[in-house]
C-alpha cells in the first residue's frame, strides 16, 4: 500500500498529470463562474420583480426603501454565491475529473505496467454516474465527519464521552448543517490552515446554544 502511494505521489508532478490537473481545474472554474453568473442573475431578477410587486402593493412612496432593500439582498446574493462557489469547488472538481481519470489511469499502466494489457474506460454515462456520486460523497461525507467530530470534542469537555455521543445524535441534523459550514471553510485554499481553530471555536458555540436552549425548555417545564 505505501509503494503504490509513494509511486501515485511521485507521479502527481509528472507532464501529463501536470496537463489533466489543468485542464480539470480549468473546466471546473468556467463551470462554477457560468452556474454562478446563471444563479446570480436568477435570483436578481426575482428581486426586481418582487420589488415591483412590493410597489405596486405600496406605492409610490415604497420606492426609495425598496430599492435600497433590493441593493441589499443583490450585495448578499452575490456574497452567497463566491461563498457556495468556494463551497462547491471541491464537488465540482470531482465531477469534472471524472472525464480525465482514465487518462491518468492509462499513463500509469503504459508507464509502470507496460508488460500488462491497457484497460478499457467505462461507457461515458456509467462514468458521469459515478462522478455526480463522489461530488455528492464529497460534500455529505465532509460535512459529517467534521461535524461530528469536532462536535463532540467540544461536548466532551462538559459532559462524558457517552452523553456527548448521546447528544450529538439527538441533534444531528442541527450537527450536520454545522458541519457543512466547517466543509465549507476547508474548500478554501491557505484559510483552510485554520480549520481546526475555526471548527473547534464554532462548534463550542453550537454547543453552548444547544445546551442553553435545553435548559430553558427543562425550566419552562
Amino acid at each position: 500500500m505505501l509503494d503504490a502511494a509513494v509511486k501515485a505521489l511521485s507521479q502527481m508532478f509528472s507532464p501529463p498529470f501536470r496537463a489533466v490537473l489543468l485542464k480539470s481545474v480549468g473546466v471546473a472554474l468556467i463551470l462554477i463562474v457560468l452556474i454562478g453568473i446563471a444563479v446570480q442573475r436568477l435570483l436578481v431578477w426575482l428581486a426586481t420583480y418582487g420589488t415591483d410587486w412590493a410597489e405596486s402593493l405600496l406605492g409610490t412612496s415604497a420606492h426609495t426603501p425598496l430599492s435600497i432593500l433590493a441593493w441589499i439582498v443583490s450585495i448578499a446574493v452575490s456574497l452567497g454565491i463566491i461563498v457556495g462557489s468556494i463551497f462547491l469547488m471541491p464537488a465540482v472538481t470531482a465531477l469534472v475529473g471524472t472525464f480525465f481519470v482514465d487518462d491518468i489511469a492509462l499513463e500509469v499502466e503504459r508507464t509502470s505496467y507496460p508488460a500488462d494489457p491497457v484497460g478499457s474506460p467505462p461507457p461515458t454515462l456509467r462514468a458521469v454516474l459515478e462522478g455526480a456520486r463522489t461530488a455528492l460523497l464529497s460534500i455529505l461525507v465532509t460535512a459529517y465527519l467534521l461535524g461530528r467530530e469536532y462536535f463532540e470534542l467540544a461536548a466532551m469537555r462538559h459532559q462524558p464521552v457517552a452523553e456527548a455521543k448521546r447528544l450529538r445524535k439527538m441533534r444531528s441534523g442541527t450537527v450536520f448543517v454545522a458541519g457543512m459550514f466547517i466543509a465549507a471553510f476547508v474548500s478554501i485554499p491557505i484559510v483552510n490552515l485554520a480549520t481546526p481553530l475555526f471548527a473547534m471555536a464554532f462548534m463550542v458555540h453550537m454547543y453552548k446554544r444547544m445546551t442553553t436552549d435545553q435548559r430553558r425548555i427543562t425550566d419552562q417545564r
